[in-house]
Order: structure tokens, then C-alpha cells, then sequence
């Protein structure tokens, strides 16, 4: 289990400037292999216990008014969001090297399904389309088998999606996921999902979902997953909608969670 950090306001800069230089540090070092998962591993839950911290949100809403360097915010949310994407590929090198225990993915899932759409809830007749799925992609594996829903994950990059597949053919070859470099805006059939999902470190989601409003069906849900306050530091966080366009419907928020979502729908009044 990651250990709890709390720290003082006198070493909060500190102490975030450190974990960017240890986050670029990791950057620096992925080869598509898997020698330093484990250094990444300890940083990732050690960043994530941070984060979730109690005591370190309450001084992040002290310090905000002080504003910490925008620069410093932007750099650790990018970098922790770049190392969270090498961290799923070597979680995928490694079930495809027969290093893990296949029946450990199915065990503590990040976000679980039930939570996920709040009162708009996925059933056998939904199409879901997750933009940002990953090398691990484990929230279709997850949408597909409790529901047996279609499930679409679009991602921009390509060694996430060769390693996605072949994580699906291991894990979950049965369901049916697919999962593609096209971008959402042009994905054939937009108009036929009922449920989307958006990576928490995606970075363009809100533009990408000002884009999807006119391609997409008038009962469409989304599931923007987002984090605020000190969370921001490892999530993008909420930006304002056209209201004439989306309206939010709900908060699924879970303060022990290094994300929370918000739901919106279309404003067809």
C-alpha cells in the first residue's frame, strides 16, 4: 500500500516540483519495454496517494489563491497524465509476456461501471465509444462484460492501440470491442452510440465533445471524467459548455478517487 504523504505549505512548491522532475525522469526512460515499471508503479500510487490526501486538498484550496506557477500546474498535469499512458503499456507488456496473473485485472478496477453513468445506465442495446482508451484498456473490457454492450476506444496513439488489441485478444476476445486510431469526429456510425466516455488525460475533451454535439444522437450521455482543486494536478479538470448545447445532469464524485465525473446530455429545449 502507497504511504499517506502530508506535507506543510512550506514544502508544498517543493514537493510538486519534485514530483515533475521524477515524473519527466520516467518519461525519459520508456524503451517498449518493461525495466522501469516498477520505479513508475511506486511514483504513480505514491502521486495518487498524494493527491487523495485530505489534508493536502485542504492546503491546495489555502495555497490557490496564491496561485502556484501556472507553468509548474500545467507541466505535472501533462507529465503524470504522459507516465499514467507508459504505465498501461507496461501493464499490457507484461500480461503479454505471461508475467501477471490474467484474474488480477478483473480485481479493483479504477472505476466501476455502476458509477460510471450514474442514473444513465449501460445495457446489452448501448453502443459506448471511449476517447482515450489506452494500451490497457480496461474500462471497455469491463463496460463489455457486465453489460454486453458494443464498445468502441479511439486513441491517438499508435503503439496504445497495437497493444490494446492484443490485450482484448488475451483478456476478452469474446466481446465486442474494437478499438482505432479515427478520430471520434469521424468514426463511421457516430450518430448510433448512446453512451460516451472521455479519458480523464485527455487533454482536448471538451473541445472534442463541442465537436461531437452536431454528429451525435439528441439522447447521447456523456461521462466526462475530470479532476478539480488539487486532483487537476493529475487530471484535466472541468471547463465550461455551451450551455445552448449540453447541460450537466450529474456529479459522480468520489473523494477517494483520483477522478471524478460529470455527465452531461444535450439541451434539446
Amino acid at each position: 500500500m502507497a504511504r499517506t504523504i502530508t506535507i506543510d505549505s512550506h514544502d508544498f512548491t517543493h514537493s510538486l516540483e519534485a514530483f515533475l522532475k521524477r515524473f519527466e525522469a520516467m518519461s525519459h526512460q520508456y524503451n517498449s519495454t518493461t525495466h522501469h515499471s516498477h520505479d513508475l508503479e511506486l511514483l504513480t500510487d505514491e502521486y495518487a496517494a498524494f493527491i487523495t490526501n485530505q489534508a493536502n486538498r485542504n492546503l491546495w484550496d489555502e495555497l490557490a489563491s496564491e496561485e502556484l506557477g501556472a507553468e509548474l500546474v500545467w507541466s505535472l498535469r501533462r507529465e503524470s497524465a504522459f507516465c499514467v499512458a507508459i504505465m498501461e503499456k507496461y501493464r499490457a507488456l507484461k500480461l503479454l509476456s505471461g508475467s501477471s496473473d490474467q484474474s488480477d485485472y478483473f480485481k479493483n478496477i479504477e472505476s466501476c461501471i455502476e458509477q460510471e453513468f450514474g442514473s444513465f445506465q449501460v445495457s446489452s442495446d448501448s453502443k459506448v465509444l471511449l476517447v482515450g482508451s489506452g494500451s490497457f484498456p480496461m474500462t471497455p473490457l469491463l463496460i463489455a462484460k457486465r453489460t454486453g454492450a458494443r464498445v468502441v476506444g479511439v486513441d491517438i496513439d499508435a503503439e496504445a492501440i497495437h497493444l490494446g488489441r492484443s490485450v482484448l485478444n488475451v483478456l476478452g476476445p469474446e466481446y465486442d470491442i474494437c478499438l482505432t486510431q479515427t478520430p471520434p469526429e469521424k468514426l463511421e456510425g457516430i450518430n448510433e452510440f448512446t453512451h460516451i466516455i472521455f479519458s480523464s488525460t485527455v487533454e482536448d475533451k471538451f473541445n472534442i465533445m463541442d465537436r461531437l454535439h452536431a454528429l451525435t444522437s439528441d439522447q447521447v450521455v456523456v461521462a466526462m471524467r475530470y479532476g478539480n482543486g488539487l486532483k487537476s494536478l493529475f487530471n484535466f479538470p472541468l471547463q465550461e459548455v455551451d450551455t445552448l448545447k449540453w447541460r450537466l445532469e450529474e456529479h459522480v464524485l468520489r473523494h477517494d478517487q483520483v477522478f471524478d465525473i460529470a455527465l452531461y446530455k444535450k439541451n434539446n429545449s
